[in-house]
C-alpha cells in the first residue's frame, strides 16, 4: 500500500515537473516565433535586456511586445481549464465548462454593448466583467437552494444547470439583438471578441492574482472535492461542508471566468478538453489534477494564440478559432476513449 502511494507521488511529480519545464518552453517558443523570428541565441540578451529596463534591440523589442500577449494567454487559459475543473467537480458531470452557467454570455452582454456605444477599451473591460458577476449573482439567487447542498446531489445540480442554460440564453438573445443593430463599423470588433482574441489584450495583474488566489482556496478543498466527486450522497456524512463547498466552487469558478472572459472574449474548448486530458494523464484526485489542469491549459492556449497569429502571417486569426479547429476533434476523441 505504501508503495502503492509512493509510485503516485513519484508520477504526480514528475509529471507536474514536466507541465512546468513545457510551461516555460512554450513560453519562450511564442516569444521566439511570430512574423519576424528571433533566433534562441538572441533570446538570453533580449531577456537581459528586459531585465534592466532596456529595448535597444529588435529582438528584445519584440520580445517585450510578443511576452506580454504571451503572459496574458497563459493566465488567461490557466484560469478557463481551472474554472473547468471546478464547473465538473460542482456539476459532477464531465462535460461541464466554464460557460455552461451562462457567466460568459453576461460578459458578453456587457462588452457588446460597451463595443456598440463606442466606449473605451477600459469601459469594455469593466463591462464585461460586471456582466459576469451580474449574471452570477442572479444565478445564485434563483439556484441558492440548489448550493445548499440539502437538495438531493443529481437533482440538485440539475436544477442549477437548467437555470444557467435559461439565463444564457436570454443573454444570447440580448447580444444577437446587439449584433443585429450595430454598425458596420464596430461590428468585426464585436465579433472578433464574441470569437475570442488576445490581439491587443493588455498584462494585467488583476487575472493573475484572481488564479493565484483560486488555486489556494481549491487546493486546500482538494480532499473534499474527491470525497464529494465519489460519494456525493454521504459526502455531509463523511464530515464534509457540501453546501459552502458547492457555494465556494460557484463563486471562484464564475470569478475566474469573468477574468478570463474580460481578457480574451469568449475563447472555447479550453476549459473542456484540457481537464480531460489532465484526468486520463494524472487520474482523477484533484490534489493533481488542479495543479495539472492550471498549466496545461495556460500552455494549451499560449500555443494556440502562437498559431494563430502566424499561421497566415502578418494577418492574425483570433484565438478562439484555433481552440474550436484544434478542440472540436479532440473533444470527440476523448469521448471516444471514455466509451471505451
Amino acid at each position: 500500500m505504501h508503495s502503492f502511494s509512493r509510485n503516485l507521488r513519484q508520477r504526480a511529480t514528475v509529471t507536474l515537473t514536466g507541465l512546468v519545464l513545457f510551461a516555460f518552453a512554450s513560453l519562450i517558443f511564442s516569444g521566439m516565433t511570430g512574423s519576424v523570428s528571433i533566433p534562441l541565441s538572441d533570446i538570453p540578451a533580449a531577456v537581459g535586456e528586459l531585465l534592466h529596463g532596456q529595448t535597444q534591440t529588435l529582438a528584445s523589442t519584440l520580445l517585450d511586445l510578443r511576452l506580454s500577449r504571451a503572459l496574458t494567454a497563459f493566465v488567461t487559459g490557466a484560469a478557463l481549464s481551472l474554472a473547468g475543473v471546478m464547473m465538473q467537480a460542482l456539476l459532477r458531470n464531465p462535460l461541464a465548462d466554464p460557460y455552461v452557467l451562462g457567466i460568459s454570455a453576461g460578459a458578453s452582454v456587457g462588452a457588446l454593448a460597451a463595443l456598440l456605444f463606442g466606449c473605451a477599451i477600459w469601459m469594455v473591460d469593466a463591462s464585461a466583467f460586471a456582466g459576469a458577476v451580474a449574471v452570477s449573482m442572479m444565478l445564485y439567487l434563483l439556484a441558492r437552494r440548489d448550493l445548499r447542498g440539502g437538495a438531493a446531489a443529481d437533482g440538485g445540480t440539475a436544477l442549477l444547470l437548467l437555470t444557467g442554460v435559461i439565463l444564457s440564453s436570454a443573454c444570447m438573445a440580448l447580444v444577437t439583438l446587439m449584433l443585429s443593430i450595430a454598425p458596420e463599423s464596430r461590428l468585426r470588433s464585436m465579433v472578433f471578441w464574441m470569437i475570442g482574441d488576445l490581439a491587443g489584450a493588455p498584462m494585467r495583474a488583476l487575472p493573475w492574482i484572481v488564479l493565484a488566489g483560486t488555486l489556494v482556496f481549491v487546493l486546500r478543498s482538494a480532499r473534499s472535492m474527491n470525497v464529494m466527486a465519489l460519494h456525493a450522497e454521504a459526502a455531509a456524512t463523511l464530515g464534509i461542508r457540501v453546501g459552502a463547498l458547492r457555494k465556494g466552487l460557484f463563486f471562484v469558478s464564475g470569478l475566474l471566468t469573468a477574468s478570463a472572459v474580460t481578457s480574451a472574449g469568449s475563447v472555447g474548448f479550453v476549459g473542456l478538453i484540457v481537464p480531460h486530458a489532465c484526468r486520463f494523464a494524472v487520474g482523477p484526485d484533484h490534489r493533481v489534477l488542479i495543479p495539472a489542469a492550471a498549466l496545461a491549459g495556460g500552455s494549451f492556449l499560449l500555443l494556440a494564440d502562437t498559431l494563430a497569429r502566424t499561421i497566415i502571417a502578418p494577418q492574425q486569426l483570433p484565438v478562439g478559432v484555433v481552440t474550436a479547429l484544434i478542440g472540436a476533434p479532440v473533444f470527440l476523441y476523448q469521448l471516444h476513449r471514455l466509451r471505451k
